[in-house]
């Protein structure tokens, strides 16, 4: 399977938005650490030099030939092209960050995290929230859905318990509403319309999402764990 990798150079740039997810999950991980979907290896590197043993899957030829390269100095790196049913062994940690929402078969995809989680061990999703958002954007990226808290709230996976389900980027839901309306056949934003979000908003909607609660937003964050 290969993904539209224009999407990917564009939001490598959001560096702020990376930072605060990594912020509000890093409590949660832990050695042994399998991020699933890795892309080009934009969120990896905010937490990969904490870990001794981290492995990064893709089904994307072009995305493995970027992350070997970035990461081939990094012995506590393995770039794997391999479905997580594929893999061997089980992890602590298991990240699917704007990943799951590529996948049709999203709940077989969480069962199988799952079975490949240890006890105790925490499977973090990160997805694009609100379908009445889907945009042409979406589907030029191979999104199948955007999200909604019923989602995860109705599926009752076996073998693990909720400890969290919140919405994340107040200020980017507002964004992304106008934004479909004003520029109808945009397929992918541009360079400036990234920064603008990233630098400007995403520092109010940190503050915005906390006073908040995390009720309101573009994306849906949740965490699982593993039963012992």
């Amino acid at each position: 399977m290969q993904y539209p990798g224009k999407e990917l150079e564009i939001f490598d740039h959001a560096t702020v938005w990376r930072k605060y997810v990594h912020s509000l999950t890093k409590k949660y991980f832990k050695d042994n650490f399998l991020e699933v979907g890795a892309g080009i290896g934009s969120f990896t590197t905010n937490y990969f030099a904490n870990f001794k043993n981290v492995i990064l899957c893709d089904l994307d030829k072009e995305n493995i030939k970027i992350l070997k390269t970035k990461f081939n100095q990094n012995k506590n790196i393995t770039v794997i092209d391999k479905r997580i049913n594929e893999l061997e062994g089980k992890f602590d940690t298991i990240i699917y960050l704007n990943v799951l929402e590529h996948i049709k078969e999203d709940i077989d995809e969480i069962n199988s995290a799952i079975d490949k989680l240890n006890p105790e061990g925490h499977l973090i999703i990160l997805v694009p929230a609100h379908q009445k958002l889907y945009t042409k954007f979406d589907k030029a990226i191979g999104h199948y859905r955007r999200y909604n808290l019923n989602f995860f709230i109705e599926n009752k996976f076996s073998k693990v318990d909720m400890r969290e389900l919140i919405f994340l980027d107040f200020l980017g839901y507002i964004l992304y509403f106008f934004n479909k309306i004003f520029f109808k056949e945009e397929v992918y934003p541009s360079k400036l319309k990234i920064f603008i979000w990233d630098k400007i908003f995403t520092p109010i909607t940190i503050f915005l999402d906390y006073i908040t609660r995390y009720k309101f937003g573009k994306n849906i964050m949740c965490v699982y764990k593993k039963n012992r």
